[in-house]
C-alpha cells in the first residue's frame, strides 16, 4: 500500500480513551498512515490541547477520541482548518450512558468539518481518516 500523504493526529481526551485511540493508531499505521499520537489532552485542562495547536494544525487528519460529555471534538474543530473524526467512548461516569452522552455531544455539535463514528469505533474512524488522508 501507498504511504498516506500527511500525518493523522490521533488525540484522547482522557487516559481511559486510550484502548479505542490506539485500536485507531494502529489500524490507520497498518493502512500505511504516519500518525501523530496526542494524548491525554482533555478540555478538564484545556491548556494541553491548546500546547498541542501546531501539532493539530500540521495534521492532514485528526481523530478526536473521548468519552463523558463528549467537548473534545467541538474544541479541535473550532481550532483546525482540516476533517475532524469524533470517536465517543463508553468510558465515563456519572450521566454518561455508557458514551450516549458523548455521542450526543459530538452529534449536536457546531464546529465545521466535525464528523462522528459510532461508540468505541476506532476501526472505522481509522479507516475513513486513512481514505482522506490517502486522496
Amino acid at each position: 500500500m501507498a504511504p498516506g500523504k500527511g500525518t493523522i493526529a490521533i488525540a484522547s481526551a482522557g487516559t481511559s480513551d486510550l484502548p479505542v485511540a490506539e485500536e485507531a493508531a494502529v489500524t490507520a499505521e497498518l493502512m500505511g498512515n504516519r500518525i501523530e499520537r496526542l494524548y491525554d489532552v482533555g478540555v478538564a485542562g484545556i491548556h494541553r490541547v491548546l500546547r498541542e495547536r501546531p501539532r493539530l494544525e500540521s495534521a492532514r487528519v485528526i481523530i478526536v477520541v473521548a468519552g463523558m460529555e463528549g467537548a473534545l471534538p467541538s474544541v479541535v474543530g473550532g481550532m483546525v482548518n482540516v476533517p475532524v473524526i469524533a470517536v465517543p467512548t463508553s468510558i465515563g461516569y456519572g450521566a454518561s450512558f455508557g458514551g450516549i452522552a458523548a455521542l450526543l455531544g459530538m452529534l449536536n455539535s457546531c464546529a465545521n468539518g466535525v464528523s462522528v463514528v459510532n461508540i468505541d469505533n476506532g476501526f472505522g474512524a481509522a479507516c475513513i481518516a486513512s481514505m482522506i488522508n490517502h486522496q
